[in-house]
């Protein structure tokens, strides 16, 4: 078989139109007939992505009468659009949650300041504690399942786009590191103030401060939680396969799973 036909089987295969391949491939719909006539031949880029979507390996597609084989061999393509769009969509996920977060974090704070008023306190809690909930539930429904495949499978980057990453990841480490570091600084604090109330030892002297307390937490967290899920997110497309291993072991990703779930 050739090229031309093996596509053709493919995508009927799948049940998919012309005009829903070239969608898929972000390409046009006569593009993809003159490939299936026999007229054209796709570029590598597209080619990668046509095997990453029918599951079959390019010597498969390029050999002319060779069986169809399992899965990709070697990994799985992402393309310099695809990339881009899994940070930004990481960037994007990442304030959600931090902010979820940050907001149910902060709705101690009605109570610590205006505990004599509590139905006003009360209803400040509750608005602050929706609020954090509602930012949480929105990241989870925004999930873009599209991009599950990037911590499921080794992949394949185009080697000059790999370097451009990875002189952004180089630039951005000294300022991500520094600002961990500061994000830390301030969720130790909050945390130390709490603990030394509780065992006794500022002798209340610590007291009139807990509101800036958990300011200091709900910001420390914020921050650890928006510049480790970036850092994270550029060491899962330019170390890929140990990334992944370290994370299908970890105990974060077990619990992802089982929310997930």
């Amino acid at each position: 078989m050739s090229f031309s036909e093996k596509l053709l089987q493919l995508r009927k295969e799948k049940g998919y139109s012309q005009e829903m391949l070239a969608e898929k491939l972000g390409t046009t719909r006569q593009a993809v007939s003159k490939w299936e006539n026999g007229q054209g031949f796709p570029e590598t880029e597209k080619l990668l992505m046509i095997g990453n979507l029918f599951e079959v390996s390019i010597d498969y597609m390029l050999k002319e009468n060779e069986l169809k084989s399992g899965p990709k061999e070697h990994g799985y393509y992402v393309s310099q659009e695809m990339a881009e769009g899994y940070l930004s969509h990481q960037q994007k996920s990442s304030n959600r949650v931090a902010t979820g977060v940050c907001l149910l974090i902060m709705a101690f704070l009605p109570y610590l300041m205006l505990r004599h008023e509590p139905v006003v306190y009360s209803v400040l809690i509750i608005l602050l504690a929706a609020g954090g909930v509602v930012v949480l539930v929105s990241a989870i429904l925004k999930d873009e399942e599209r991009y599950h495949v990037l911590g499921k499978e080794a992949l394949m980057l185009d080697q000059g786009y790999m370097k451009q990453l990875k002189e952004r990841l180089k630039q951005l480490k000294s300022r991500y590191t520094l600002v961990i570091i500061v994000g830390a600084g301030m969720l130790a604090v909050g945390v130390i103030a709490f603990l030394l109330e509780r065992k006794g030892i500022s002798e209340g002297a610590l007291v009139p401060y807990y509101p800036v307390c958990v300011v200091l937490i709900a910001m420390g967290t914020y921050i650890i939680i928006r510049t480790s899920t970036l850092w994270s997110s550029y060491s899962l497309l330019i170390y890929n396969e140990k990334y992944i291993n370290r994370r299908n072991d970890g105990f974060w990703r077990k619990i992802k799973r089982k929310l997930a779930e």
